[in-house]
């Protein structure tokens, strides 16, 4: 191997030592929060506000935070509810915008036209402007406050316009027309076609939408806490903010609720993790 050979690897593992480096510091800056947080739901009070990043609490981990958080949010009911409004408004937002971004790609309709145009410029409307407006007329006109099906009727159309949106660019890019012409051939209707045929192909795109909105609604505060004025409808946020007080509130059942809250996320996280970064290019660039 020549000198010049030698000098060029050598540079380009010097290049690819210095990225590994610089990942690793911003990993470490991006984790610091979440460790200080575990850290710190296994100390006392006392403890938290003195020293809170120290590692350890000098009487040994307190895993009374975690007994105490889990009785006094009451975590079967919240966790259950978050589940339910997190759960259902996922389903039904895959199943509606995936079905509305094959419609808007295949057909050539002026309406269809028309109303992806109106669910872009939706997109540009700040949830703040139209808050106040959608609570006085569910609350005093409808009477629908304190009804988890009314969180998920919300959640489905603050979010079905973006997940539109990424469906209709992964199916403009990535599934063929022929296949859905041979299932046609082959006498299948256009529920079967979309059902058996189109849905399963979206599974990238569909897994990076769910991961997205499964982080935005389950760490929702502002919308649930208009909605929910009961403690028997109250999410995980709502719950973890029983924790603070006029005065003072209690540092380490607060860390402990919040490392109960955020747990189940980072389960779904790590098993559709390796859809996330393709379905995002796949539908956001093509």
């Amino acid at each position: 191997m020549s000198e010049s050979s030698r000098a060029a690897g050598g540079h380009k593992n010097l290049k690819q030592a210095g990225k590994l480096t610089i990942a690793i510091i911003v990993f470490c800056i991006y984790l610091f929060p979440f460790a200080l947080v575990l850290v710190n739901s296994l100390k006392t009070k006392v403890s938290i506000v003195k020293a809170p990043l120290m590692l350890a609490d000098p009487k040994g981990p307190q895993w009374i935070n975690y007994q105490n958080a889990i009785e006094k949010m009451n975590f079967p009911r919240t966790f259950g509810n978050s589940l339910f409004v997190v759960g259902v408004s996922v389903i039904l937002l895959l199943i509606v915008s995936s079905m509305a971004a094959w419609l808007f790609v295949r057909t050539d309709w002026k309406a269809c036209k028309i109303s992806f145009s109106a669910m872009l410029a939706s997109m540009i409307v700040p949830f703040q402007v139209v808050m106040i407006p959608l609570i006085a007329i569910y609350g005093a006109q409808l009477h629908w406050l304190n009804h988890r099906m009314t969180m998920v009727f919300m959640n489905l159309g603050f979010g079905v316009s973006m997940c539109t949106f990424m469906c209709h660019g992964f199916i403009k890019g990535n599934i063929p027309v022929a296949l859905e012409e041979a299932a046609r051939i082959d006498g299948a209707g256009y529920h079967r076609t979309f059902f058996t045929i189109v849905f399963p192909l979206l599974k990238p795109i569909l897994s990076t939408v769910a991961i997205l909105e499964i982080l935005s609604y389950w760490n929702d505060f502002l919308l649930p806490s208009m909605i929910f004025t009961r403690k028997e409808f109250y999410t995980l946020p709502l719950a973890i903010r029983t924790f603070y007080g006029e005065f003072s509130s209690d540092y380490g059942n607060i860390m402990a609720g919040l490392t109960l809250s955020v747990a189940p996320v980072i389960l779904v996280y790590l098993i559709l993790q390796k859809h996330v970064i393709g379905g995002i290019v796949a539908g956001a660039v093509k």
